[in-house]
């Protein structure tokens, strides 16, 4: 196939993506074993990433950012993608929580945290999902009750992402009345948090070398300052206006990873012999390969588009959840049907496969469960 350039790509992101893909290949790659074994990427590992720019690339520069745009970070998680890393929690940290500081959050706010985010020595994590439900936000029982100058903070969150290694938390909690307009954004400092515990690791399926755990509020103090936004009630409308960037980066990793898997898939059954010949000289996996080349092209085109429409500030909510699960659910395909190529060998995770394989299937779930994705889709038709 012919070489394809993504139209929002130019030499600046082109260069910003050789400098993450240096950086993965060099400090994340050869350690994936050790950060899987100990749930955790090292946070050295993070401060290198500060120092090469590469977090918080269209942060405002006054603030600490790199004063870039989504391409920038697209082009970073795109790179990590191309690679299979999973350990470290890019999206998270550098293009999903910044942003609700940057668009939402007091000028205090942004001098606070911002700078520490990106240059790696505050880690950030975001905490919507709880025991009781995950894709229905306006059903979060998390409470956050103002005493004077503060919230107190009482609940659990679920499936939070460096939950043992952020600094500082934005959760989602209730401040009013049912419903939606009774959400709020809350930073919750870590390190100064009295009655903030973490669970264990969970033993997730894939992802190992993430830090993901359950977060356990108990009465913890937070000054009413950290509230994100000088309003109360305006969470689920923040939310809802961030969450169209968190699932297009998802499509962007998910894509990436779709053509890694077939890039890999083609190599091995070209190299692999079976019956006296190559895997590549049977037909049904010519076919299988061509099919899923085919597909995973389409999705990066339609995937392109979004990422222009998001550029240009007219990415809508429908649009992007349709790039989400689209994405991943091309990429869980693929990844089955390329896994299949290499046999017993796609089941082992020292081959990038296995990892892609088994890295896919939480993606059609978090971000928003692709059947609320489709839902989103149908209410704008």
């Amino acid at each position: 196939m012919g070489e394809y350039r993504s139209p929002w790509v130019d030499d600046e992101v082109r260069h910003v993506g050789r400098l993450a893909r240096s950086f993965f290949e060099r400090s994340v790659i050869p350690h994936t074993e050790r950060f899987a074994a100990q749930h955790r990427v090292d946070r050295e590992t993070w401060c290198e990433a500060g120092r090469l720019g590469l977090l918080c690339p269209s942060i405002r520069d006054e603030h600490g950012g790199g004063g870039g745009t989504f391409a920038h970070e697209a082009a970073i998680l795109w790179e990590q993608g191309r690679l299979a890393d999973d350990s470290l929690p890019y999206a998270i940290h550098s293009t999903i929580v910044p942003h609700y500081i940057q668009e939402y959050g007091t000028e205090e706010q942004k001098r606070r945290w911002l700078p520490g985010l990106a240059s790696g020595a505050l880690i950030g994590a975001i905490a919507m999902s709880e025991p009781s439900g995950g894709s229905d936000l306006k059903a979060v029982r998390t409470l956050a009750r103002r005493e004077g100058d503060h919230y107190v903070i009482t609940g659990a969150k679920s499936f939070i992402t460096n939950g043992s290694m952020a600094g500082l938390v934005l959760v989602v909690a209730r401040t009013g009345e049912p419903g939606a307009r009774g959400l709020s954004i809350i930073g919750v400092e870590t390190e100064h948090a009295t009655g903030l515990s973490h669970g264990g690791p969970l033993r997730k399926i894939g992802q190992h070398g993430q830090d993901t755990r359950e977060l356990f509020f108990d009465e913890v103090r937070v000054p009413a300052t950290h509230l994100v936004g000088e309003v109360e009630g305006r969470g689920f409308a923040q939310l809802m206006a961030q969450l169209p960037q968190e699932r297009l980066a998802i499509a962007v990793g998910a894509v990436a990873q779709a053509e890694y898997a077939v890039e890999l898939a083609v190599q091995y059954a070209k190299e692999r012999t079976a019956f006296g010949r190559s895997l590549w000289d049977l037909q049904n996996t010519r076919i299988t390969l061509a099919e899923c080349a085919t597909e995973a092209r389409v999705a990066r085109v339609f995937l392109d588009h979004c990422i222009v429409e998001h550029l240009k500030g007219r990415l809508d909510a429908a649009t992007a959840s349709q790039s989400k699960y689209r994405s991943t659910d091309v990429l869980s395909s693929i990844a089955d049907r390329c896994l299949q190529v290499f046999g017993g060998y796609g089941y082992v995770l020292d081959y990038p496969i296995a990892r892609i394989y088994a890295g896919a299937r939480v993606q059609r779930i978090y971000g928003g469960a692709n059947e609320i994705m489709k839902e989103l889709v149908a209410r704008s038709l």
